[in-house]
């Protein structure tokens, strides 16, 4: 079912391109108990779609909400678990802003039958999109690459400490895709004028996690960029200047050229 906040853009190439953190949309029914829209928005992968908006031109398949992650993160354990236990990090369903702020006025977060209904109007929807396509492309190819984009403010001291590297490669401790595959994409990164880590402080949500098997044929990649590698401000709201995003954008072109040429073998 074709979902008006949903966008699936089938193409041919085997390589699927996930936006799970872009969307800024908030449902009336979820906005109520909100302390504001601004602060419901604060944590979102700002631009994200339009940094990559050449994926198409590649071929790649893509998988968009417009849904905010504050209605619910479709990147996380759907049963509350936490990925990163031990560590700061936000929930299914956030209660809270990176930085510690609080989104629903006092005593009125979602209660759990409130969460279940997201879970199933927004969360699922989404999962059977990416479901779906990974199945099409299989079909086609042996080795398809889901590709899992996002971004962060370069300093979220309540998450980790300094400042993280521009380009944070999560492969799931090497569990979601082919060595192959990680190296491509770490070699890539290497080469260009920022800094990179692999596994670091991102290791890659629940949507690497649970589709890259690459016993499978199927090898999922996170990103997780820097803001400082694609944005001139990291305020909120950041501008978008695409003639600053223009280099790093050529980095990201060829990092999605070497999923494909791995895809392809």
């Amino acid at each position: 079912m074709t979902e008006p906040w949903l966008t699936v853009e089938q193409a041919d190439a085997p390589l699927l391109v996930s936006f799970p953190h872009t969307g800024m949309s908030i449902p009336a029914e979820c906005a109520a108990a909100l302390v504001s829209f601004p602060l419901a928005r604060h944590d979102a992968d700002r631009h994200i779609d339009k940094l990559y908006a050449f994926a198409t031109e590649l071929g790649a398949t893509t998988v968009h909400t417009a849904l905010s992650r504050t209605v619910i993160d479709v990147n996380r354990d759907p049963s509350g678990a936490s990925l990163y236990p031990g560590q700061t990090t936000t929930g299914l369903v956030p209660t809270e802003t990176f930085d510690g702020r609080p989104l629903y006025r006092d005593g009125q977060a979602p209660a759990p039958d409130e969460i279940e209904r997201r879970k199933a109007l927004y969360f699922a929807p989404y999962h059977a999109a990416l479901g779906e396509e990974i199945k099409r492309l299989r079909a086609m190819y042996p080795r398809v690459v889901l590709y899992d984009c996002h971004s962060i403010r370069s300093r979220e001291p309540r998450l980790f400490s300094g400042e993280l590297p521009v380009f944070n490669i999560g492969t799931n401790a090497g569990k979601s895709c082919d060595l192959a595959l990680e190296t491509a994409v770490a070699r890539r990164c290497a080469a260009s004028p920022w800094s990179h880590v692999v596994n670091g402080r991102f290791t890659g949500g629940w949507i690497t996690r649970t589709y890259g098997r690459p016993d499978e044929g199927i090898h999922a990649v996170q990103m997780e960029l820097a803001m400082r590698g694609y944005l001139s401000d990291e305020k909120d709201p950041p501008p978008w200047d695409p003639d600053f995003a223009k280099p790093i954008q050529q980095t990201l072109r060829a990092v999605l050229e070497d999923c494909l040429a791995f895809a392809r073998g």
